[in-house]
């Protein structure tokens, strides 16, 4: 795709109000390969007045046609599907047989899912006598990550857009021809002007003076707990609600009885998936004493398949690539035992990491307690499964995580105990209806299915 000049506010590409751009760059080969502009407050300022403008009418839309709208999306984006895989993996680094199923074909799975549950959703209710009622927050400044630049702005925008919510976004600046290209397919599907909007640029500018405006109702945001606790104060001066979906150090634990061997092969993958730039990555795999070593030997021998530049792609950029760098060094510092990978990039192009494995992690090492966001897998040791549990709890975070064992029932029991707010089962597959959000320092609300929705929805009582 050619990337735009100017930012989509009210149905259209208009001018930025500044001169700056944001240049995005390919990590995988470190070329600058477009220019955005760099959004200031007046930008901002002119979105959230047209999503404004837009909100009443869209409100007042049946909910049913608001889902035709979403699903006329949907199909442009189905459309568009090889276009977006290629677009993110340029800016994101991603290789192609990850982007085309997941950063691509995943937003638009969950596009559908919104486009039948505006449609079915039950927005009004009678308790006793009362009619309950079940209307859009307002505007909406969605604020989104670039690991997964196209689901989470989908994952936002349209349960936002079924709620009868009028929605400013506010991409990565990493990854900001994804949403070029969303707006473009919000165009061509028809919605109505200022319904969706977009500003592209820095977080500490176009982010900050969206989550402070007046005129949003909401934030909706997806990125660090740091950045996560900034907005939350911005939000709180206003008494404006958000909705926070933050870090995480998920535990991925083998209990004794599991296929062992089948159970580390799927740990692996899902830390390495997406270059561990996951937020909920199994990071920390816990294992029983006795099996320990056999663990980590399956471990070190299912990483060395993925090969940086083929199976793994780069880091999203330079400042991410050194930071990961810094933790591996960290690790070994600290005593970690350095089974595969270790801090030396493996290209000498491109912000690649080795995907590193870690065994003889205790449970206050710093790669235990911290999000690295990397291709970084810490493998602990516990006594008991009590152990396993003060192990799997003992974090600031609690987003996902997994659980292994000779039975469901077994694994649930102990599922049940987790301070998390997903954990996948016996190797569980994603659920893309199932709420998604995380306890702790992990966030505030759900996105995704039915509960995505009800963030966006504010409750009215009328008595008779």
């Amino acid at each position: 795709m050619t990337a735009h000049d100017g930012m989509y506010i009210g149905g259209q590409w208009r001018p930025a109000a500044g001169p700056d751009t944001i240049a995005v760059v390919n990590p995988a080969d470190e070329q600058v390969i477009a220019h955005v502009p760099a959004g200031t407050a007046e930008d901002v300022d002119a979105a959230v007045r047209a999503a404004r403008e837009a909100f009443p009418g869209w409100a007042a839309t049946p909910p049913a046609e608001r889902g035709a709208r979403i699903a006329a999306l949907r199909d442009v984006l189905a459309a568009r599907k090889a276009e977006i895989a290629e677009t993110v993996t340029e800016e994101l680094g991603s290789p192609l047989a990850f982007s085309t199923p997941v950063h691509a074909g995943l937003p638009i799975a969950v596009a559908g899912s919104y486009a039948e549950l505006a449609a079915s959703y039950v927005f009004e209710e009678k308790i006793g006598n009362s009619t309950v009622l079940l209307e859009p927050v307002g505007v909406v400044g969605a604020i989104t990550p670039w690991n997964y630049p196209l689901h989470q702005i989908v994952a936002k925008v349209a349960p936002a857009l079924a709620a009868g919510c009028t929605v400013v976004l506010k991409p990565a600046e990493d990854t900001p021809l994804t949403a070029q290209l969303f707006a473009e397919a919000v165009h061509e599907a028809g919605l109505p002007a200022g319904v969706f909007n977009l500003v592209t640029g820095l977080g500490p500018v176009a982010g900050q003076a969206l989550a402070a405006h007046e005129g949003v109702d909401l934030v909706s945001f997806t990125g660090s707990t740091a950045v996560g606790r900034l907005i939350g104060a911005t939000a709180g001066a206003a008494v404006k609600r958000v909705a926070l979906e933050l870090g995480g150090k998920s535990a991925n634990v083998i209990l004794p009885g599991a296929d062992l061997a089948r159970a580390v092969k799927v740990g692996i993958a899902n830390v390495m998936s997406n270059s561990g730039q996951t937020c909920s990555a199994w990071t920390r795999m816990l294992v029983h004493r006795d099996q320990y070593e056999e663990a980590v030997a399956l471990a070190a021998a299912a990483v060395a398949a993925y090969v940086p530049g083929e199976r793994v792609g780069p880091l999203v950029n330079a400042t991410q690539q050194q930071r990961v760098r810094g933790y591996i060094e960290k690790g070994v510092a600290e005593g970690a035992r350095l089974v595969a990978g270790g801090p030396d990039a493996p290209r000498t192009t491109g912000y690649y990491v080795s995907p590193t494995v870690f065994a003889d992690v205790t449970p206050e090492m710093t790669i235990a307690q911290e999000e690295i966001f990397g291709p970084v897998l810490s493998i602990l040791k516990y006594e008991d499964e009590q152990d396993a549990l003060r192990i799997a709890n003992g974090t600031v975070y609690g987003l996902a995580g997994a659980v292994w064992a000779a039975s469901d029932e077994e694994a649930v029991a102990f599922a049940r105990r987790m301070d998390t707010g997903q954990v996948d089962i016996n190797g569980g597959r994603f659920n893309p209806l199932a709420p998604f959000g995380g306890f702790k320092q992990s966030g505030v609300g759900r996105e995704l299915g039915p509960h995505g929705l009800s963030e966006y929805l504010q409750t009215k009582s009328l008595q008779f």
